[in-house]
């Protein structure tokens, strides 16, 4: 698909009512990998008309702030990839395997069986989505190389086929999503920065796979984690980017605000799109449109403007709503400034 110069994207979530969500919980869950249902404020008899109305109001928020492609808000997720992960099977949801990282413990599902996908997880989403906006849409899947980071394999006995069975299971899903007509399917990945070994190993064979035989256009998100939730200390550089360059996906949908990247990279990639993070989620306060019409500038002695959609760091879904919005709107005016100085 063609997209208008300097077009402009959300990337996943947007923030959770507090009346759906309790967000004292969701921040103590450090993004759940497995079920988490006691972050839901709303009976379960009730949830899902409760999540549908959050919904709307996450699409029209994108839509008034003049967002080109939106998403559903990723409104009905306890996390970016649990819900997916949790809803396959060949997996173990009793007795999550316990992994300890740093002071942390942290509840992840075991892969007791082959993988499986008894049917679609995110096409409703999508077809209400689509039934509700008339914008350019995007759908994010966790990533198969993230996926097998965030499992304890007790089944296939090697990380790189634990990697390529959950690929087909995307793969699945993403020609569903793509037969019931999403513009944009996008793959979070921010463990391929996290592991650059493994990633160069089988990171982009796993992306292939998952990518595979699709016509609709496709992208790749790496980040640094949740601005509210990671150090403020984040890398000035990814481990693993250039790569990417090889591997058949359109988009590469980057970090680069917060950890002040240097965009000199973005050369590696010069046949991708970039979907280029210029607002920093690791505050609420909103950047004024100048600095963002900085942050986008600064990008085009290596990215066409054609080649280039200026977007938030990663998700929206730790800020307040109030500043998710002044952010998006922001964003929207920067890019209008400088998408003007092409025409």
């Amino acid at each position: 698909m063609k997209f208008p110069p300097l077009a402009t994207a959300v990337i996943g979530s947007y923030p959770q009512p507090s009346w759906l969500v309790d967000h004292a919980i969701l921040k103590a869950k450090l993004v759940p990998r497995v079920q988490a249902h006691e972050i839901w404020r709303v009976l379960p008899a009730y949830l899902k008309e409760a999540q549908d109305d959050a919904t709307l109001l996450a699409i029209r928020e994108q839509e008034r702030a003049g967002i080109d492609i939106i998403t559903d808000g990723e409104i009905r997720r306890e996390s970016y990839s649990n819900r997916f992960a949790t809803s396959l099977t060949g997996i173990a949801m009793e007795n999550p395997y316990i992994r300890r990282v740093e002071d942390f413990e942290i509840p992840v599902p075991r892969v007791v069986g082959p993988l499986g996908r008894p049917g679609p997880i995110e096409v409703d989403g999508l077809l209400f989505l689509k039934k509700n906006t008339s914008r350019l849409t995007k759908i994010t899947l966790p990533g198969p190389f993230t996926l097998a980071k965030q499992a304890y394999d007790e089944f296939y006995g090697d990380e790189e086929a634990l990697a390529m069975a959950y690929a087909a299971i995307v793969n699945a899903e993403a020609r569903d999503l793509e037969a019931a007509g999403v513009d944009v399917i996008q793959l979070d990945e921010p463990w391929l920065r996290s592991d650059p070994d493994g990633a160069v190993r089988y990171g982009v064979k796993a992306i292939n796979r998952a990518l595979e035989g699709l016509q609709t256009t496709t992208a790749v998100h790496l980040c640094f984690g949740y601005g509210f939730v990671v150090s403020a200390q984040k890398p000035k550089a990814y481990a693993f980017l250039a790569q990417l360059a090889d591997c058949v996906v359109n988009q590469i949908s980057i970090e680069a605000a917060q950890p002040h990247l240097d965009l000199g990279v973005l050369r590696d990639l010069s046949q991708k799109t970039i979907v280029l993070g210029v607002i920093d989620l690791s505050t609420n306060e909103v950047e004024s449109v100048p600095t963002l019409v900085d942050r986008i500038r600064r990008a085009l002695p290596f990215v066409s403007a054609d080649q280039l959609m200026p977007a938030p760091d990663c998700g929206l879904k730790y800020l307040t709503r109030e500043s998710a919005f002044g952010k998006l709107k922001a964003l929207v005016d920067a890019a209008r400034i400088v998408r003007a100085e092409f025409t």
